[in-house]
């Protein structure tokens, strides 16, 4: 294994695949159990349901930030759009209206993230950089060197996020619909596998579209950098050699 791998290796705490699949397993999973467990199992209105069956996804999102100690722009949102969404649908009293504000989740954090490309940081960026430079230092530092200087990877970051976007707001649309057109038992379990389905789409499309080219480029820089390097140094050791030699020389001039 060489250096470069040990260093993307040791950066990387856990393996991507599961860190990323965590919040999906959160967000989706433990909402959908919840409705059907408090609704069926405990006779709870349909929406008292769909209200506390979104207090996990909330409270993972608040601790986030708390323990991150960073503001996240798309966290951040998520976690604003979500707590109006529910007093909202709360108060009113529409199981219906309480669906569809899922759909309105999507399309506000959709929009926000497609306005977002006119920025020098998309939204999407803070999650994609820790995937396509493994956390070492060496992708840090080359990402930073990208995204100053190669129009190229500046367009697929762009573009990784822009496929997001347009992923969740046809999330929305579908939601929406389905929100107003189909039984609320029906649309629980369907508006999460349209959630799923919308999420892993933006995953394979983004991912070879975008980041997988990305992360291409990085590692040619990375490799580029430490090459500049290993010439710098091999430069440098005739001219050291010489400078150690040059008072023997000198002496044997005397002699």
């Amino acid at each position: 294994m060489s250096q470069h791998q040990k260093t993307a290796v040791e950066g990387t705490p856990g393996n991507p695949l599961v860190r990323s699949l965590v919040p999906l397993i959160v967000d989706a999973g433990v909402p959908i159990a919840s409705y059907y467990v408090l609704s069926d199992g405990f006779g709870l209105s349909a929406v008292a349901a769909l209200g506390w069956s979104s207090v996990v996804p909330a409270v993972r999102t608040v601790w986030g930030l708390v323990r991150s100690r960073a503001v996240n722009g798309l966290a951040l949102l998520m976690l604003v759009v979500n707590v109006v969404g529910l007093a909202t649908s709360v108060v009113a009293g529409d199981a219906r209206l309480m669906m569809a504000k899922d759909g309105a989740v999507s399309s506000t954090v959709g929009i926000a993230i497609l306005l977002s490309l006119r920025s020098r940081r998309p939204l999407m960026s803070a999650g994609l950089k820790p995937w396509v430079t493994k956390g070492s230092p060496a992708g840090n530092a080359a990402w930073d060197r990208l995204l100053a200087s190669s129009e190229p990877f500046r367009r697929a970051e762009r573009r990784f996020s822009a496929i997001w976007g347009g992923a969740l707001l046809t999330e929305c649309v579908l939601k929406v619909v389905g929100a107003y057109t189909l039984p609320v038992h029906t649309m629980v379990w369907l508006g999460t596998v349209l959630t799923v389905v919308a999420i892993l789409l933006a995953m394979v499309i983004a991912g070879g579209g975008s980041a997988e080219p990305m992360e291409k480029m990085i590692k040619a820089e990375v490799e580029r950098e430490a090459g500049t390097g290993s010439d710098a140094e091999e430069t440098g050791r005739p001219v050291a050699a010489a400078a150690t030699a040059a008072p023997g020389a000198a002496v044997g001039s005397a002699d």
